[in-house]
């Protein structure tokens, strides 16, 4: 008697999808924080620039990098569970 292989279930392309967005998406954010902290710490001992004014136009672009990317992945993940819940019919 032979046994027949145990069949994995496939994992849906959506779900592929998903998963695939979200990596890059964090990726890139984990990318884009790593060059802000190091432009950060570069200008705080270069001599020829002043701290101030390089916080003040950094930490704009640097929240909004950061909120967008949360928001987008946040979004994501809410999205993934909803399709998951089934559907109440009256």
């Amino acid at each position: 008697m032979t046994k027949r292989p145990v069949r994995k279930p496939q994992v849906e392309t959506k779900e592929k999808l998903t998963l695939w967005v979200t990596l890059m998406v964090s990726t890139t954010l984990c990318i884009s924080v790593l060059a802000m902290v190091t432009s950060f710490m570069l200008g705080l001992w270069a001599r020829e620039v002043d701290n101030a004014e390089i916080f003040k136009m950094i930490s704009p672009a640097f929240s909004t990098l950061i909120g967008g990317m949360i928001g987008f992945l946040s979004g994501i993940k809410l999205m993934q569970n909803e399709d998951k819940k089934p559907s109440c019919k009256e």
